[in-house]
């Protein structure tokens, strides 16, 4: 099953994640990045079997059916469940070659948090990420540019762009950071809120919230 829509996107903005479940601080900054990149599509990619996990506690067709639901009502927002196609780990690289391959005209934008940033040569073929797509990396408003420098390895800190006139549209390989608005929401504290009869609707899109409650997920 893939609802990608076949169009033909000269810009799409990715975010993969387990998404178990999805919740707005997954939902909200990455839509409101894709707007400030000017991307006509964002993709959510939910990931079979993570590399650095053990496992998923919804089934990976439970969790492509909440990312469904939560991009019915966001215009461009689609869910792309290629990686849950595979039985084999999801790997960002096999991804991006598939979109690249079905999208060769697409300028690819990876959107990814800080503490990927800061792993990200430790992942598969991490170079020829690099060859593929750009990074977006959503920081935190005020983080200190220079730190940052000092800490990724040189081959990511010469590929910093801290304005988005800077960016170059015909290129890749660029590492563009970007001031979102940050949420105190993840999975986890959903998962332990529900165990535990707390509330989480707030946390949730509607659907998602009635999803997990008819199915009684994460009990």
């Amino acid at each position: 099953m893939n609802t990608t829509k076949r169009e033909n996107p000269k810009t799409i903005a990715l975010l993969g994640g387990t998404f178990d479940p999805i919740h707005l601080g997954h939902i909200l900054p990455a839509q409101e990045t894709a707007l400030w990149l000017g991307a006509e599509q964002l993709h959510l990619i939910p990931a079979h079997i993570p590399p650095h996990k053990t496992g998923t506690h919804a089934s990976a067709k439970q969790r492509a059916e909440m990312v469904a639901l939560a991009c019915e009502p966001a215009k461009g927002v689609l869910l792309d469940s290629r990686e849950l196609d595979r039985d084999s780990p999801s790997y960002t690289i096999d991804t991006l070659r598939e979109i690249t391959k079905a999208q060769p005209k697409a300028t690819l934008y990876f959107i990814m948090g800080m503490d990927s940033l800061l792993t990200f040569t430790k992942w598969r073929h991490w170079q020829e990420i690099l060859t593929l797509c750009n990074l977006v990396v959503n920081i935190r408003p005020g983080y200190q540019h220079h730190e940052l420098e000092r800490t990724l390895e040189p081959e990511l800190a010469k590929r910093l762009i801290y304005r988005l006139t800077k960016l170059q549209r015909e290129k890749v390989g660029q590492i563009l950071l970007h001031e979102s608005t940050p949420l105190d929401i993840s999975s986890t504290k959903i998962r332990a809120n529900i165990k535990n009869s707390i509330s989480y609707s707030e946390y949730l899109p509607k659907p998602v919230y009635h999803y997990i409650k008819q199915n009684k997920l994460y009990r």
